[in-house]
């Protein structure tokens, strides 16, 4: 049985909040409201681009507003995606030492920039399959991603990880049934203090180890 590995996308592989924050902060200043930090906009991050403008307009902004501001959003960051965003420091090169896995992406992110996002960062060539946020009709944690991953890779549950930075993988992760890793550099670190993983890596080169003896 070849090993699965599913990996998030934002704060997992690839560094994306600078970008995230001028975007956000562009449809913030369309609104009238003050431009917020990398920090505050970095736990807004994980629920898909909905969420993410929903939480940066806040609870008083109308669902008519909200849904222009994620147009607004979605407009602007589409040509702006990738001014700042890197891979993570190793990334690339762990990708390469995995290659005889079978690899995946699922995110909330919309499936069009993922894509996009993966090829200008030059590691879409890494993934048997890339699901985003509108790939289906639920997002993580439901698992329907991870098992239509493991139906295109001919993966079973007992062999599979799913690699994030925050409590919504690791909820995706256990709803599927399959092993769960932490990583400890990405946007929602602390979540993992109410919903641990099975494992925590400080550095993505503890990753190979860590799903080759397991």
């Amino acid at each position: 049985m070849t090993p699965v590995l599913i990996f998030d996308l934002d704060g997992t592989l690839v560094d994306s909040k600078k970008d995230l924050t001028a975007s956000v902060n562009h449809v913030r200043l369309t609104f009238g409201f003050p431009q917020l930090t990398e920090r505050e906009i970095a736990g807004y991050i994980g629920d898909g681009a909905h969420m993410l403008i929903r939480r940066a307009l806040g609870p008083e902004v109308s669902d008519s507003d909200v849904q222009a501001g994620l147009q607004l959003f979605l407009s602007y960051y589409r040509d702006h995606m990738l001014d700042q965003s890197v891979l993570y420091p190793g990334v690339k090169e762990a990708l390469e030492s995995l290659r005889d896995f079978r690899m995946a992406v699922l995110t909330n992110k919309p499936i069009r920039f993922s894509r996009m996002m993966l090829e200008g960062l030059g590691i879409l060539h890494s993934f048997a399959a890339v699901y985003g946020g509108n790939s289906f009709e639920r997002k993580k944690p439901d698992p329907i991603g991870i098992f239509q991953i493991l139906s295109d890779t001919s993966g079973h549950i007992e062999n599979a990880w799913m690699i994030g930075d925050s409590a919504v993988d690791v909820l995706t992760g256990r709803n599927a049934g399959v092993k769960t890793c932490g990583v400890s550099w990405g946007y929602a670190t602390e979540s993992f203090e109410r919903t641990p993983p099975d494992a925590v890596i400080d550095h993505v080169e503890q990753l190979e180890p860590l799903v080759r003896k397991t």
